[in-house]
Parts: C-alpha cells; structure tokens; sequence
C-alpha cells in the first residue's frame, strides 16, 4: 500500500490522527488498519475483520519467530489438541467449524502484539473500543425509545444490524447486538474506558463534560438491557479504575451496595431486613435480581446450574479431546428435552469441546496474563492502564455465567485485551 493510498480510503483528517502515537515497531500502514478495525469492531465484524486482517498480516511480517515466546508454543499445543479432537468429534463437521474460534485469534495474539507495545498505544485502542460504542448506545435507545427496526442489510447481508422494536427481549436494550445479555458484555468491556476516559487528569473543562456524558451513557445503558452480568461489572471495574488510593472509602460504600442488594434479592433473608432494603432498591433492580418474572415458572432443566451439571456429566465421559465444539447443543436436548446452545460458562464448555487439557491450558494462559501484568504494575499505573486490566478481568468473569464470546466482536475485543496483557506482563510497570 503506499502512502497515498491510504488517505484515498479514510479521510485525510482521520488518517492524520491514526498516524500518530505509533509503537515503534509497529508498521505505519498495520497500525493505522488496527485502529481503524477497533473503531469499526462494535458496528460490524465484517467492515472490521478487512482492516484487521490487514493489520494482522503486515504485524507478522519482519519478526522473529513466534514460537520464540513460550506462550506462543502453550498456543501450538493447543491448538494440536483442537485439531487432534475434531478427529473423533460427536460433533461432526460442527467440530471442524468450531476452531475458526480459536485458530485464527492464536496467530492475533501474536500478529497483533507490536499495535499494543506501549501504554500510550493501549490508550489510544481503548478510546477507540469506546468510541465504536456510540452507534450501540444510539441504536440501543432508538429501539427503546423511539421504535427503530431492522433488520437492516448492507453489501448483500455481509453486514446486517438486527434492531427489534423495544429491544431484544423485549423491554431490554440490544442496539446492533442479537441479544441484550451481548450487548450488555460488551457495554461492560467498555465501562472501564469510559471512566478512565472520565478520571484522567489534563483534560478541559468541555472534553470532560464530554466523558460526562458517555460515561452516564454507558452505565445508562447497562441497566437497560437488564444483564445481571453487566450490572455487576459496573461493581466490579470501579475501584479497579479508580485506584487504591481510594479503595478505604470506596469499598466500604460498595460492600455497603452489595449487602443492601443481597438484602432485597435473597428470597431466605428476613422480613424485617428485606422489606427496608426493597424500599431502598428499585423493584426493576431487585425484581431481576431475584428472577421474580420467572419465579414458579422456570423448569429446573434449563436453570444454569442444571447445564453445568449435565455438561460436567459429559466432560467426566470423554475428558481428554472432548465431544467437539457445538456438542453440548446437539447432546442435551436428547438428555433433558430442552436445547441450549452452550453451558453459559465458557472453561466448562471448553472442557466438553474440546478436552480438559485444552481447557486448563487456556484458562491457565488467561489467568496467568492477569496476574503477571498486575504483579508488573499496570494497576498502580496510569489510569487506562488500570481500566485495560479491568476491563479484562470483567470479560473474564463474564464468561463465568455466560459465554459471550461466541459473538465475534466480543471474541475479537477479548484477544486484544489480552494482546495488551502480555505487552504489559513483559514491559517495564509505568508509575503515574
């Protein structure tokens, strides 16, 4: 591509600023086709897959071997694993369809690695995460509010934004997302960002109010798709994000929240402690909390904790390669008369899949790529330092009840975070 290309396809104004803040190591043209991806991620896979797969190409040109890093050889033998496992799937061609969730996102961990070299280059990336959020939270509105419907297509289908009038289930916020519980992950991924964006320090009075105004967006939002997952990352990222300097009166007020909240939720807790906590809680909060709209009426058979313990049967059944990827979908209706699509907890899914080794390999990686980067210093660093670890550990604990993975954007944005993990592990910690 050469340099006049690139301002024939972006305008010359953008082009001017992705150019700028580039990791040294990063090639010129594969640094701006990343941002730009980022930018695009949350409103289409498809427009954002082209500029990233560009990016990716040229990030893995000119290095040295991957396999030089030990993490890269942990992925190879993942990734035999999946290989050797679709051999002898239940699943059938299911199996072979299911490693384009992984396969290609390993060669990301590592193609992707010079964009995210730097604190300043991670900053620029999450800015960018949030600002791809803006078209979620306008759609997501539109659909509540003012009634907007889809399905719009563009390019043939290639790109398509599924709006359901009043949201997807109805009376939950969805935006560009199939479903309000994705949606809600992906506005919790972004929660971090946006009070980062919020706290950091140098900004003028009018960008400020900006961050105002996306952050009280972003939380606005969260609580209409009515996803408990979500709602508890706005718990959860806080005080990470702000940092420990404030954690002796901010805990307190959190511990003070979550008890006033169990207090209002918890069908076994007393009368004379519950009826003041409802009073305090709006019912909307603790009526879900609860699952007061599916109380007498959810049959046991589709509850998380029958999932898990049926997928736990299978993985105890064929625990090394696993039944292959979507087996779970095809297995428990024949068991339980209900169809699920996946366990709603993502180790335990990758354990049926695909095997218990693959399974404490990536999970292993995942949890080892925390701890290493924090114990490096990037939650005493700066401020979307500390919002890059956050919102990592929200997608993570995310997929405990959930695996929202399974929406490409998510799955891309997940590998990314954790692109920006293993540069922080390995770099010197950054003290503001």
């Amino acid at each position: 591509m050469s340099q006049n290309v690139f301002p024939l396809i972006v305008p010359s104004a953008l082009d001017q600023w992705l150019r700028a803040q580039r990791p040294e190591e990063a090639n010129p043209y594969g640094w701006r086709c990343f941002q730009l991806g980022i930018l695009l991620l949350a409103s289409s896979a498809f427009l954002a897959a082209i500029p990233l797969l560009v990016a990716l190409i040229l990030g893995s040109c000119g290095r040295r071997s991957p396999l030089e890093d030990r993490l890269n050889q942990l992925l190879l033998v993942v990734s035999l694993l999946l290989l050797l496992g679709c051999t002898q799937a239940s699943s059938g061609w299911l199996a072979w369809v299911g490693l384009g969730n992984w396969l290609p996102f390993f060669w990301a961990f590592w193609g992707f690695q010079p964009y995210l070299a730097s604190p300043q280059a991670r900053r620029r990336v999450a800015l960018l995460l949030l600002s791809g959020t803006v078209p979620v939270i306008v759609t997501g509105l539109g659909q509540l509010w003012w009634g907007w419907s889809g399905p719009f297509q563009q390019l043939g289908g290639l790109i398509i934004w599924h709006l359901h009038a009043g949201g997807n289930p109805p009376g939950r916020l969805a935006g560009l997302f199939d479903y309000a519980n994705i949606a809600g992950s992906w506005l919790a991924l972004a929660w971090p960002f946006a009070l980062a964006a919020l706290l950091q320090p140098g900004l003028g009075r009018w960008l400020r109010g900006v961050a105002l105004v996306l952050a009280a967006a972003v939380v606005a939002s969260i609580f209409l798709t009515d996803s408990r997952n979500a709602w508890g990352a706005l718990l959860l990222a806080l005080p990470l994000v702000v940092g420990t300097a404030s954690w002796f009166w901010l805990l307190p007020i959190l511990a003070g929240t979550v008890l006033l909240l169990v207090a209002a939720s918890v069908a076994w807790v007393p009368e004379l402690l519950q009826h003041p906590a409802r009073a305090l809680v709006p019912e909307a909060i603790w009526g879900r909390l609860s699952d007061l709209q599916f109380a007498g009426q959810r049959p046991l058979a589709i509850t998380r904790l029958a999932q898990w313990q049926v997928a736990i049967d299978l993985i105890a059944e064929r625990p090394w390669l696993g039944w292959g990827a979507a087996a779970f979908s095809l297995i428990y209706p024949l068991r339980t008369g209900h169809w699920h699509g996946h366990p709603h907890n993502l180790p335990i899914d990758l354990a049926l899949s695909h095997g218990l080794p693959v399974a404490l390999l990536v999970v292993g990686l995942v949890l080892w790529l925390l701890w290493r980067s924090a114990r490096q210093g990037m939650l005493t660093a700066a401020v979307f330092e500390r919002a890059w670890w956050a919102s990592t550990l929200v997608l993570v604990c995310l997929h405990a009840t959930d695996i929202p993975f399974y929406d490409s954007r998510i799955n891309i944005a997940g590998w990314v975070l954790l692109v920006g993990l293993r540069m922080a592990a390995q770099a010197e910690p950054e003290l503001r």
